[in-house]
């Protein structure tokens, strides 16, 4: 869906940058998450370090994509399309901080983890669910780069599926820590892993949902897929 042309060229070019840096914030955590991942299956303390250093960079495109929120809230008065696609991007960036909180989560997990028996039930799992929240972070920033919803039911359903999963790992380590006390506080930090990938699905679902709040004008945050297919749609 097209954005209406603007006279002002610099409003144009105002909204192309704040597409520009909420992409490229999106970019970066994308990258956290992959080296946190990386630090969890190699025990790689370098990872870590790259994830606590690319949450600087976050942190500052954040502060530099609310100052240019403000700027063009308080100079440009967008209405209608524009103003949805600014308050979407405030959201979105909101949730990329916290998804870069997660990745760190994680990060810290494998160092912690590094110093113990590696315990490797449910891995397999995590990672199952650790590639399913990086592509769908990669297709609802894909989609807020477009302007285009066409994607975020599929969004919506890779949720669900996400949290199956994290369930299947929740039961499998609950029964390997009755079976084995001795393995129940490696288990459980691998449980937080597990919760921190299912937020940051969320966070991923979130996005996507904006996007169809810039589209059509619809907030659809706590509807069913039934519902959001219907908005989609219409």
């Amino acid at each position: 869906m097209q954005q209406t042309p603007h006279t002002s060229k610099v409003f144009d070019e105002d909204l192309d940058r704040l597409r520009t840096l909420v992409l490229e914030m999106g970019g970066l955590v994308e990258y956290q998450i992959r080296y946190a991942m990386e630090a969890l299956r190699v025990d790689g303390a370098r990872h870590v370090s790259k994830v606590i250093a690319e949450e600087a960079r976050v942190n500052e495109m954040e502060r530099r994509i609310d100052a240019l929120l403000s700027q063009v809230l308080a100079r440009r008065f967008p209405a209608a399309i524009d103003l949805r696609l600014v308050m979407a991007a405030s959201k979105t960036v909101t949730d990329l901080e916290r998804i870069g909180d997660e990745a760190k989560k994680i990060a810290l997990t494998a160092q912690r983890l590094a110093a113990r028996e590696r315990l490797r039930h449910g891995f397999a799992e995590i990672e199952v669910i650790a590639g399913i929240v990086i592509d769908m972070l990669k297709r609802a920033l894909d989609a807020f780069a477009r302007v285009e919803d066409s994607d975020a039911v599929a969004i919506q359903k890779d949720d669900a599926r996400v949290d199956e999963h994290f369930h299947a790992v929740l039961r499998q380590l609950l029964t390997y820590m009755i079976e084995d006390p001795r393995t129940i506080s490696p288990a459980i930090e691998m449980v937080f892993v597990a919760k921190s990938l299912e937020r940051i699905g969320d966070h991923a679902k979130n996005i996507s949902e904006y996007v169809v709040y810039v589209t059509r004008g619809y907030d659809v945050r706590h509807v069913t897929v039934a519902e959001m297919e219907r908005a989609v749609r219409s």
